[in-house]
C-alpha cells in the first residue's frame, strides 16, 4: 500500500444511533405516521459529530468518561435536534425528556482517532437560524 493515513483531526468522534424507543414514536408520530419505519432504515446512515479529544474518552468499565460526559451534558440539544429532524412541530415531541430517557432512545459510539483521508481543505459549513424568515441557512468559512 503506498499511500497510508496522513492528516489526524485533532478531534474524537461520536456516532450518535437510534434505538427502538425512537423509532417506535417515530412510528406514529406526525401528521403522516411512518408505521413501516424500521430501527435499521433509522440508523441506515448515523450522524457523526466531533468533539474534543480526551485522554479518557469511555471507561471500559462502566462505559462512561469524558467523551460520554461531553455527550450527556449536552443531551437536551441534541435529542431536540434528533427529534426535529423528523418532526419540526414541537408539540408533537415527548414533552417529558429526561437524560435516562435520551440514554434509552439513543446510543453513543465513540471514536478516538479521526483521519483527513481528503486532499481538499476542510470547510466549515456553518448552519445559523435566521429569525427573520424562521430558516436555517448555510454559511461557509
Amino acid at each position: 500500500m503506498k499511500q497510508k493515513p496522513r492528516f489526524q483531526l485533532n478531534r474524537a468522534a461520536v456516532v450518535i444511533r437510534y434505538k427502538q424507543p425512537y423509532v417506535d414514536w417515530a412510528r406514529v408520530a406526525g401528521p403522516e405516521p411512518a408505521t413501516d419505519y424500521s430501527l435499521e432504515q433509522a440508523n441506515d446512515d448515523g450522524e457523526m459529530f466531533l468533539i474534543p479529544s480526551y485522554d479518557s474518552p469511555v471507561d471500559a468499565v462502566d462505559g462512561t468518561g469524558d467523551a460520554i460526559k461531553w455527550v450527556e451534558k449536552r443531551w437536551k440539544m441534541l435529542f431536540e435536534y434528533f427529534l426535529g429532524e423528523w418532526i419540526l412541530d414541537e408539540s408533537a415531541w415527548p414533552q417529558k425528556r429526561t437524560l435516562k430517557m435520551f440514554r434509552e432512545w439513543f446510543e453513543v459510539e465513540y471514536r478516538s482517532i479521526v483521519w483527513d483521508m481528503g486532499h481538499e481543505p476542510l470547510m466549515i459549513d456553518e448552519w445559523i437560524y435566521d429569525e427573520d424568515d424562521g430558516m436555517d441557512c448555510s454559511v461557509v468559512h
